[in-house]
């Protein structure tokens, strides 16, 4: 395998070359639009893989995919390609391709991509659906409530329902966790349905991406696999985009083992369209991207950002970046002007090169390169023709595609998606058994009820009966002695007992009849 990928040939006739060893420090690679940014991506990416490292590139306006196949001397752009080959002296220059594998977030153009929400974390989720500080401290503690509660947080109908388990007790975990507010629970839900509609839900779930399925050589050739994403939709969500391919990084980096300083890289990324990574990025997580660009390099993984302006990418990152491929840029406004400065500056001075004015002036597939050499100093920039890739050049149609897909080794690992129990089902279990709970216990306190009632109303009924006799006695009597009242005076122990007797029954009838009442009241009120 090669230690050296040939980048083209600089003014002075030297061979401008990106070393192996030193790829994993980072790089950039710069210009206007139509400059032939895409086509250095791309000879980049087929050195790599030649050299048999592995890469990841996403593929914006769908004309990467040609990378799979060989480029042809009856295409429109062939005599360009080969003049070039033969002025930059290229020998031995020949059309190939390369070893692909196609992957999509929608599974529509290649192998779906897949995480669980929990693998996404809530940082990067925050992010993804626009919370701001307060709400994205709510969405901390969701996650920390899963955790506690065991719950796995695998697609957003998990997230959804564990939301509304957290809204429904939300006084009791904000006791616990923090301040939870019901206004904030709402937005991040809307914030969902959002994100659901731009088909960010179709990313999350299982089976979830296997970070070794990235590193991969070709088993007959040797060749690094070129992980092409199917990005032109995906682009229609930006943020979406850049919040993946970030969450993607950070899963490298938190997978992959330690190796220092390899012979050469492990997989080499390539982030285009850079400039949305950092747009309206909250310091926090700048830092962690910063981080992370900073420590990757020691697992043995090449980050080059891909955009229009060297200026977007934040200085302290961009000081990172030790290798360099400068294309044209124009100086129509001010932002642009201090953007050709800016990359003037992070050259190594070329004393027979104005690079200001040579940024100004390069021609499409010319740029101004500067790469780390064997003692780790940079290069000193060279004005440089940029090799034609030896595949093809331009987008590929969908039958073409389709073989390349179907013919994959990882065919039908990742096409089917996997639902299995995770936090949306157990929560509704365990909503379904608090119910039948509840039924229960309701059925039995209508039973017991009744039985109360029945019970009352069969004492009331004997009181009542007790108290008519009683009654009637008192009457008979009362009615024997006005009959012999003439005869005899009335005997006053027995009126006393009767008169007793009747109040008893009557005290008796309405005690049992006030309980009844309030049991059957009660009853109802339960």
């Amino acid at each position: 395998m090669a230690q050296d990928i040939f980048i083209g040939r600089a003014d002075n006739g030297e061979a401008q070359l990106l070393h192996l060893a030193l790829a994993n420090r980072h790089g950039l690679i710069a210009g206007a639009t139509g400059t032939g940014k895409t086509v250095t991506l791309q000879r980049l990416a087929e050195g790599f893989s030649a050299a048999g490292v592995p890469v990841f590139l996403a593929d914006v306006k769908g004309d990467l995919a040609g990378m799979a196949l060989p480029g042809s001397p009856a295409a429109a752009h062939a005599e360009k390609v080969e003049a070039r080959a033969r002025e930059i002296g290229l020998e031995g220059y020949a059309y190939a391709g390369n070893p692909v594998v196609f992957w999509d977030l929608y599974g529509e153009q290649g192998h779906p991509i897949r995480t669980t929400v929990s693998e996404m974390g809530p940082q990067l989720l925050a992010r993804l659906m626009g919370l701001n500080e307060t709400q994205s401290g709510v969405l901390d503690i969701v996650f920390r409530v899963a955790d506690d509660q065991g719950l796995l947080l695998l697609d957003l109908e998990d997230l959804r329902a564990l939301l509304a388990h957290i809204g429904e007790d939300a006084s009791a975990l904000s006791a616990r966790y923090g301040n939870v507010t019901k206004p904030s629970l709402g937005i991040i839900q809307r914030q969902l349905l959002s994100l659901e509609a731009q088909g960010g839900g179709q990313f999350f779930g299982e089976p979830a991406l296997e970070i070794a399925d990235f590193i991969r050589t070709d088993q007959e050739t040797g060749r690094g696999i070129v992980n092409v994403l199917a990005a032109d939709r995906l682009m229609r969500s930006p943020k979406l985009y850049a919040t993946f391919l970030l969450w993607l990084l950070a899963e490298l980096f938190e997978t992959l083992p330690e190796v220092g300083d390899p012979a050469m890289p492990r997989l080499v990324f390539f982030f285009d369209e850079a400039h949305l990574l950092f747009g309206d990025v909250p310091q926090g997580l700048e830092d962690t991207i910063e981080q992370v660009v900073r420590l990757v390099r020691s697992k043995g993984v090449g980050v080059y950002f891909v955009t229009q302006n060297p200026i977007d990418i934040p200085e302290r990152i961009a000081g990172q970046l030790g290798n360099r491929v400068q294309h044209a840029l124009r100086a129509f406004t001010p932002r642009d002007q201090r953007a050709i400065r800016a990359a003037a500056e992070t050259f190594r001075i070329n004393p027979d090169l104005d690079v200001e004015q040579a940024i100004t002036e390069l021609r499409v597939g010319e740029a101004l390169v500067s790469t780390l050499q064997p003692d780790g100093a940079p290069s000193i920039v060279q004005r440089t023709l940029v090799a034609p890739p030896a595949s093809r050049l331009g987008p590929m149609t969908p039958a073409e595609r389709a073989v390349i897909v179907g013919a994959s080794p990882l065919a039908g690992k990742y096409d089917e998606a996997i639902d299995r129990e995770s936090a949306e089902e157990v929560l509704a279990q365990k909503a379904a058994d608090a119910a039948a709970t509840a039924e229960e216990v309701e059925a039995e306190g209508r039973e017991a009820v009744g039985a109360r009632s029945r019970k009352s109303t069969s004492l009331w009924s004997r009181a009542g009966k007790a108290a008519m006799g009683a009654a009637a006695g008192s009457a008979a009597s009362l009615a024997a002695g006005a009959i012999t009242g003439r005869r005899s005076r009335a005997n006053p122990m027995k009126t006393a007992a009767s008169a007793a007797a009747g109040s008893l029954a009557t005290g008796l009838g309405g005690a049992l009849a006030g309980r009844f009442v309030r049991n059957l009241i009660g009853g109802l009120m339960r």
